[in-house]
């Protein structure tokens, strides 16, 4: 067990009963207990299988590989249409979770054996990814926007792409585009380290959250 799971589990507003039981139920699955992305997460022989996630209407877990799992209950959830590989299942109450602890073993072990077969998730080509029309209207006002983004890795592109057509509503996406330029003009990606603290470097490893704590 992690220290820094218990302190995260004892700081909750919300679902730290909830969170407790997923925690034991995984644990009992023989899985090795980190705290990673500032989040519960739970590996099997140094691979990431499985994190703890809680949000303001429910909690859950949510697998790295769910998109290869068989859900022959349904249970899972594409938490984005973007969302390739990860597959969650979400709780909104102790007792669903309890009622649930032999099927959620069942989908747990399976997550296990595909890690331990090897199987990768396909992924989308990078020539796959569509601009969305409101990219490429921010394009034409401001050029330098367009050489900037064209001189990120194709990583950090996907990241943004991803970021910016995960709406249906042209005026969100115009938004996150907007959000975003600052960081694309810097040369940086959506998820790199802005305030200079990460120990993760480039990536943004939460630092930032503690940063009025320490002054």
């Amino acid at each position: 067990m992690n220290t820094k799971v218990d302190d995260y589990i004892d700081r909750a507003d919300k679902w730290a009963d909830e969170m407790r039981k997923l925690r034991a139920i995984l644990l009992d699955c023989l899985l090795t207990e980190e705290f990673k992305w500032g989040v519960p997460c739970y590996t099997y022989g140094s691979k990431n299988i499985i994190l703890i996630t809680a949000f303001k209407e429910y909690c859950g877990i949510a697998f790295f590989k769910g998109s290869l799992l068989s859900d022959e209950k349904k249970i899972l959830y594409q938490q984005t249409e973007n969302s390739q590989a990860s597959r969650l299942i979400r709780f909104t109450n102790l007792p669903e979770i309890i009622k649930m602890e032999a099927l959620l073993k069942t989908y747990i072990f399976e997550a296990i054996e595909i890690e331990k077969s090897g199987l990768k998730v396909e992924r989308k080509k990078h020539a796959d990814y569509v601009l969305p029309d409101e990219l490429i209207q921010k394009f034409g006002e401001m050029p330098t926007l367009k050489t900037a983004f064209e001189a990120l890795t194709p990583g950090r592109q996907r990241g943004y792409l991803l970021h910016f057509s995960g709406s249906n509503n042209s005026a969100t996406r115009m938004g996150r585009i907007e959000k975003h330029i600052g960081r694309i003009l810097k040369g940086q990606g959506i998820t790199d380290c802005v305030c200079g603290l990460s120990k993760k470097m480039p990536g943004c490893d939460g630092s930032h959250k503690f940063i009025n704590q320490t002054r």
